[in-house]
């Protein structure tokens, strides 16, 4: 029995994208923010949904760490360390692609 393929391990300079049929929608009604794939949902928590508003398919993970880091005025490392792990779990789950 074969699994899901294993996605790439998710560096600094790795490209994220979400996956074709999934987008982030923000859901007026409940005020919150929701990951819609196909056939499945998942309420992105207010941290997550920081990270993803900022997966464009063009910007590096990088980028992303520095943006936030700034816009929190938080230590870089910790930052780089949420993001890298939240953005290899959805990988794992075929939200987010490289």
């Amino acid at each position: 029995m074969t699994g899901a393929p294993t996605p790439p391990p998710v560096d600094e300079e790795t490209v994220v994208r979400f996956l074709r049929g999934t987008r982030l929608q923000h859901d007026r009604v409940r005020d919150q923010w929701v990951i819609q794939a196909p056939e499945r949902a998942f309420i992105a928590d207010p941290i997550a949904a920081e990270i993803l508003q900022l997966v464009d398919g063009t910007r590096p993970v990088s980028a992303i760490i520095d943006i936030l880091a700034e816009r929190f005025a938080a230590p870089r490392p910790v930052i780089a360390h949420d993001v890298l792990e939240m953005i290899a779990s959805l990988a794992q789950r075929q939200v987010l692609t490289a």
